[in-house]
């Protein structure tokens, strides 16, 4: 699995992670998305992404399942706090609950999940304590304009604000404006979040088609073809999510696909980059 830096922090960070949106919270399907994780794990794909919002902390509870017995050390692990949470010591205590749930001992990377009605001055500030206490790691954000990221970084103290956390998909390039170069430039990673749009990337016959093309000259799959457009960035990380260990192994071959000049140009005649506008978020 191919590593990059991640940001300004100082350290490299699979480039394709995994998600845990949205994830199975119990029966057969629990238990394979469980399987998935850790097969993802095997392969490289350390960078692990929750939120206590995730099924209310099931979420958390599951990866917590799926990483024991892996060493601590060897992962990656990212949560985030709620807006509704992220007042000063809302944002510490909801930290501790996440560790908790996951049995993590602390976290890697906490993110506030999208900008809410608490000062976002508190929030670093929390941000902040948590870090000088080695509860986490590293702070982002999540959902973030580059106004809003701008703002997070002027309030962060402790370390430099690691992520921004976006929906970013071929159906979604409009962080590409503003947003990624501009990360690029403080030093913050951008993590895409539902990267391959729900399946909404292969709806059209000419997506299609000119996907399908672009696999068969490189061997690859049209879910791999979609992780390697964004990933051509080299401050782009990306966390899909795989409901069995088939997907994930699918998932993190993408790493090795590296597209050409003719691929990007077919790629973006068929997902034109939109007119400037709002962040998109889901």
């Amino acid at each position: 699995m191919i590593r990059k830096p991640f940001g300004a922090t100082g350290i490299e960070v699979s480039a394709i992670g995994q998600g845990t949106w949205d994830i199975p919270e119990s029966g057969p399907r629990a238990r394979e998305a469980i399987r998935a994780i850790q097969r993802g794990v095997e392969l490289g794909m350390t960078h692990l992404d929750t939120a206590e919002m995730y099924g209310s902390g099931r979420a958390e509870e599951l990866l917590g399942e799926a990483i024991r017995g892996f060493p601590r050390e060897k992962l990656f692990i990212a949560s985030k706090v709620l807006p509704s949470n992220a007042s000063y010591a809302g944002t510490i205590a909801a930290a501790r609950r996440s560790i908790e749930r996951i049995g993590c001992e602390y976290l890697d990377l906490y993110m506030l999940h999208w900008p809410g009605e608490h000062p976002l001055e508190e929030t670093m500030r929390a941000f902040d304590g948590l870090l000088s206490e080695g509860a986490i790691r590293f702070a982002g954000v999540s959902n973030f304009d580059t106004g809003e990221m701008r703002q997070a970084t002027s309030f962060l103290r402790g370390a430099p604000l690691a992520c921004n956390q976006v929906l970013y998909n071929l159906c979604e390039r409009g962080v590409e404006h503003e947003l990624l170069p501009s990360a690029a430039r403080l030093g913050i990673a951008i993590v895409a979040y539902t990267p391959f749009a729900r399946g909404k990337f292969l709806r059209s016959r000419a997506a299609r088609e000119t996907i399908d093309r672009i696999a068969r000259k490189h061997a690859a799959t049209r879910h791999q073809v979609a992780l390697a457009f964004l990933l051509r960035h080299s401050n782009v990380f990306a966390i899909p999510k795989a409901a069995n260990a088939e997907h994930a192994e699918e998932n993190a071959r993408a790493a090795d696909l590296l597209l050409d000049g003719d691929d990007v140009a077919a790629v973006d005649a068929v997902f034109p980059l939109p007119a400037p506008g709002p962040l998109a978020t889901l």
